[in-house]
Parts: structure tokens; sequence; C-alpha cells
């Protein structure tokens, strides 16, 4: 049986090298979302100067042509520093990690920025303070060259006991790839994410840690340097990262599940607030599905703790429909709400979105997100 080993360098021990303590040297790493809505791009720049603001931080470009994004003719895309959290893998002197947004030559957002549309929206709702708790689930899985992969501490070509040993366990024969989880953990936590929690999930490989409660914008840009460091992790330990939300039909796939509270919701007596949130999600059912993740429809079928794509329904403690309102919550008649069906792989700009959009501003920039989703699919650039 396979288990996680440190292949490359570690950032627990370093380099051999460290970087030199000048403080008039800077390394920031600029991180961006490529064409296709799921790749995470990233490239280092040294500056000879301290660097201890987002103001100080240049903006940048990169070739387009080669993100799927741009042709050739027309490549540069510029890349606006956002959001900046502390490096975790580059040891000694002054590193930094930043979130970008993607702009091509005329100004207009980049294909797949989709920061853009949900900054108006959060911007709009501000007043409403909607905090968003995101739970990540992915599978760890053995690569084998750059085509071949299967899932951690699973036979080769086959497949191990059923599932139901594997959810929040422990044992060489049930947990796998908790090297890779725990390196995560520290790394987020030492970047300065709002890093809640770690279990691992129902299939064997997958797990899930939480990003949260974040406020507005802050959920999307948390959620997105998460996901880069983790991948980055994965790196280390010579595995790869999947977002895929069904890799095995007949086993249970991976979700995003948001929860979601405005101040109304988490006053006293907000359990009105919910309802009356459900209830209009209920009428944008079939927008919010649109652009909540590629391949949903494989992984909500009503089985494997799912609701049906086609079907939205609601319960208290009802891990079955498209919407859960927590137990806790139903007793103490406040707090907030769980939306089961955005997709491990979805644009967690998109799904916040949408959820303030449609439960605090009526539907006000529907149209301009599902157009620009539209857009991003019927132009998006492959080789």
């Amino acid at each position: 049986m396979e288990k996680a080993k440190a292949t490359n360098w570690s950032y627990l021990d370093g380099l051999a090298y460290d970087f030199p303590p000048d403080k008039e040297y800077t390394s920031i790493e600029y991180i961006w979302i490529g064409g296709t809505g799921l790749d995470i791009r990233s490239k280092t720049r040294v500056y000879p100067r301290h660097i201890e603001t987002l103001a100080d931080i240049e903006e940048w470009n990169y070739d387009g042509s080669s993100t799927y994004q741009a042709t050739t003719e027309n490549s540069e895309i510029k890349l606006k520093p956002v959001r900046m959290f502390r490096d975790p893998f580059r040891r000694g002197g002054n590193n930094l990690l930043v979130m970008c947004e993607t702009f091509t030559g005329s100004g207009a957002p980049a294909l797949a920025n989709f920061r853009n549309i949900c900054n108006k929206v959060m911007t709009d709702a501000a007043e409403e303070k909607p905090w968003f708790g995101i739970e990540q689930e992915y599978t760890i899985l053995v690569t084998k060259g750059t085509t071949y992969r299967y899932p951690l501490g699973w036979p080769e070509g086959g497949f191990p006991e059923k599932q139901g040993q594997y959810y929040c366990s422990v044992g060489t024969r049930n947990a796998f790839g908790r090297e890779v989880v725990e390196m995560h953990m520290k790394a987020c936590m030492y970047a300065g994410l709002r890093y809640a929690g770690l279990n691992a999930e129902v299939l064997p490989s997958q797990w899930e840690y939480q990003i949260g409660p974040s406020e507005g914008i802050e959920a999307g840009d948390h959620m997105w340097i998460s996901r880069y460091l983790l991948q980055r992790c994965g790196e280390i330990f010579g595995l790869d990262v999947s977002f895929d939300p069904k890799p095995f039909k007949g086993w249970n796939g991976s979700g995003a599940h948001t929860n979601y509270s405005t101040l109304a919701m988490r006053n006293p007596g907000g359990i009105e607030a919910i309802l009356n949130a459900i209830e209009r999600l209920e009428g944008k059912h079939r927008e919010h599905i649109f652009v909540y993740g590629e391949g949903n429809e494989k992984r909500l079928v009503g089985a494997c703790e799912t609701s049906s794509i086609s079907k939205f329904s609601y319960g208290v403690g009802n891990r079955a429909a498209s919407v859960r309102i927590p137990f806790s919550c139903d007793s103490s008649k406040c707090g907030y709400l769980e939306d089961r069906r955005p997709a491990s792989n979805c644009d967690p700009y998109l799904v916040t979105a949408m959820l303030v959009d449609s439960t605090c501003l009526n539907g006000k920039y529907c149209r301009d997100i599902l157009e620009s989703y539209r857009e991003f699919k019927s132009r998006l650039i492959t080789h």
C-alpha cells in the first residue's frame, strides 16, 4: 500500500540555503486563475526593496496565449494584485504570495476572471454582511507519467474495501495522505488564511478542509489561495490533487458545500431570514446549478449524500437536500444555511456572488453573471 512520502524539498526543512536576511529584497509569487477556470498559475518576481503593503506591489503581465486566455497576436494579460499573504514555502527574508485579477489590454476582465463581477455584488450588498464557510473536498492521486493516475492507498488497477470505514478515520488501512493534509493546514495558517479545520472523507484518499468564516470577496480570495497551497504541497510529495466532483461512479463524489449567512440570519429570530433566503434560492435553482461547477450532474444524483440536480429541496439536518438547515440553527432560530449543491471544482467567486445576488439583491446581477459564464464557456481557447 502506497503512502505519501516527500520526494522533493519540504517547506518544513527548507532548501540548503535560506533567503538572505537583507530586508532590501522581497520575493513575490503572483497567483492567478488560468483560462480553463480550473488551472491555477503563478510566477515569481523579486523586488530590490522591502514590500510591506499591497499598494507597494506593482502590476505585472504574462503570456495569455499559453494559459488558454488569448491568441499569440494579442497575448499580453495584465496582473492586478488584490490580496496579499505570507509565503510558507520560502524561508528567510521577506516572501509573499499575492492573489491577482487578470485583464486584457483593453482593460476588460480576462477569460475566467469572475472575481470582477463577484466584487461588484459584494460591494453592493456590503451592508448585509455576508459570511461564508466553504468545505472543500478533494482526492489525492498517485501519478505515473503525465496521464495515468489512481487514488492514493488504492490497489493499482483495482478497488479498496467499500466505503464506510474511511470518514473521519485514523490508521494506515483507512486514512491515506495525512502527511499532505497536515502540511497544507500548516501552510494555510502560516499564510494567514481563515483556515477552520479538516477531516478525512467518505471516499478513501478523499479529504476535506474548511475555509471561513470569511466576509464578502475575501471568501473567494482565501479559497483560491488555499487551492494553490494544496497543489504546492502535493508537488512536494509527488502527488496530484483532483477536484473532480465524481471520480468514481457508485462512490461518494466531492463537493464544496457552502455555509452562508447574512447579519439578519445571524441575529435573534434570523430563522425567518433563512427561510426567505431558501425560498429565493429555490426560484433561481437552475441559474445556480449552471455556474456551480462542471460535471456536477454526475455528482448530484439523489444518492451518496446528494440531492437531485433537477429538483430543489431543503430540510433540517438533511444531507440529501439541496440546502440544509443545521439542527443547531433550527433550535436557536438563527444562524446560517448550507448550500450543498456546489461541486468541488466550482469557482467560489461565482458561488458566493450568486448566493448574495439571489438572496440580498433580488437577482440584480444574475443576468450579468450568467452571461459572463456563458461567454467564458463559448470563448474557451484550447490548443
